[in-house]
């Protein structure tokens, strides 16, 4: 019994900050007791913890792009594609869109992305900014004489593109061959470019060179020699991480491939929100039809696993804001189902538990039976159901499974839902039962758990 009421103590704990995450971050009491004003304000967590909603939900636009790969060998395509996955990715987080995806989909030899831009609101303008080519172009320094400086010292101001382009740049890979051993980044350059890049190294030798992609700064790495080979390598303390963004970044001028736009979908916010409402109506309505039942059917227990359910739901939502999970419609649904099957295990231990009873056993060693011999199909089934679930999430990115973001979403949050059930099938309805629940006319036992 004493380590019931521990695990109790802990379920309250995990309650108490459940309900903290889902309460609003900017939430404040105001109380006046005898003539005094008294303040409370929620303290607010590090960041936003506000639904992710998905594209369905919220609105905006879904974008499917033809990346054409003629011009790439076979052994650089997945490279290329990974490459303007990254470019495009760049172009949406400085166009500003929030919780955008980009994903990338490789079928029956097309290369394609997929580009979901929620809450978008000037469709034509994002259009034009994702359905460019990288362009890398490397640029030269601009001085001039600084006013502030008594000796005229020379100043930094600007660079200006050079006629040395991605276009002259064969490829970029992380190397650790410096002699502090540290990652850095291996530029190799056509012909076409060498005698170019030698002539840049020659005349601005001590002197910065600006690497631009799209325009905007990469790497501005100073020329410490003149480089005649065609080989150069870029250093700067670099992680590893960092050393394969930038080299990713490079590919992506250094690999120009066109792209074209396949489809375009716009989504209207009003929908999604009149879809989603619907959906909450209809489970909740299902939900509480359950709760209706248990309660009759069971009484006292079933009661008790409604209890159950309302921390499962909590728990669920604070997961959902935690992590955060983007919520779809799909998502939702799958939600709900992972709900039925938590109710679904509650029947099967309720009824083990009456067998047991009807056999003659006390109430408390009944309920321990009733556990123990219910987890075998409980486990059975859910873990049969959290593979389906995997398969169906294809969390390795294999190309022959599902990669649809919407059956995704589904199968996230049915995992993550049958993961909680568990938890507060077993636990939490486990120990409020060894608790709370006293059967009339049968003798309590105190176990030494």
């Amino acid at each position: 019994m004493r380590h019931s009421r521990g695990t109790l103590y802990f379920i309250i704990f995990i309650c108490v900050l459940s309900l903290y995450l889902n309460l609003p971050q900017n939430l404040n009491f105001s109380k006046k007791i005898l003539n005094k004003e008294f303040h409370f304000t929620l303290p607010r967590f590090p960041r936003n913890l506000n639904f992710k909603k998905g594209l369905d939900l919220s609105g905006g636009m879904r974008v499917t792009l033809l990346v054409d790969m003629e011009k790439i060998g076979e052994g650089q395509r997945q490279t290329a594609l990974d490459s303007v996955r990254s470019v495009i990715s760049r172009r949406v987080d400085l166009y500003g869109v929030s919780e955008a995806s980009v994903k990338t989909s490789v079928a029956a030899a097309q290369y394609r992305l997929v580009v979901e831009l929620p809450g978008i609101e000037k469709p034509q303008e994002a259009l034009d900014l994702i359905g460019q080519t990288a362009s890398l172009t490397f640029a030269t320094p601009i001085y001039k004489a600084d006013p502030a400086s008594p000796s005229g010292e020379l100043k930094l101001v600007n660079f200006t593109p050079s006629d040395l382009t991605g276009n002259d740049l064969a490829a970029a890979t992380v190397t650790f061959e410096t002699q502090d051993r540290q990652p850095a980044v291996s530029l190799k350059f056509k012909d076409s470019g060498r005698d170019k890049f030698a002539k840049l190294t020659k005349e601005f030798l001590g002197k910065p060179i600006a690497i631009l992609l799209d325009q905007s700064i990469l790497s501005a790495p100073t020329v410490q020699s003149e480089i005649t080979s065609g080989d150069a390598i870029i250093t700067g303390k670099f992680t590893i991480d960092e050393a394969k963004f930038l080299a990713t970044q490079l590919n992506a001028g250094a690999l120009p491939v066109p792209i074209k736009i396949l489809s375009q979908k716009n989504i209207s916010a009003t929908l999604g929100n009149a879809s989603l409402n619907q959906s909450l109506i209809a489970g909740g309505i299902g939900l509480a039809v359950v709760a209706v039942f248990m309660c009759l059917y069971y009484g006292w227990m079933g009661f008790i696993s409604v209890i159950g359910l309302l921390v499962y739901g909590l728990i669920t939502a604070a997961l959902y804001r935690l992590i955060p999970v983007t919520l779809t419609l799909p998502g939702v649904a799958g939600f709900i189902l992972s709900v039925g099957m938590a109710v679904d295990s509650n029947i099967l231990i309720f009824e083990r538990y009456r067998e047991e009873i009807r056999a003659g056993k006390p109430s408390a060693i009944a309920l321990e039976l009733g556990f123990g011999r219910a987890w075998n199909s409980i486990k059975d089934a859910n873990l049969a159901t959290i593979i389906t679930g995997l398969i169906l999430f294809n969390p390795l990115e294999w190309t022959f499974l599902n990669t649809s973001g919407s059956v995704r979403g589904f199968a996230l949050t049915l995992i993550l839902g049958i993961l909680i059930s568990l938890f507060t099938g077993i636990v939490v309805t486990r120990t409020f039962l060894r608790i709370f629940y006293k059967p009339k006319n049968t003798k309590p036992l105190i176990l030494n758990t």
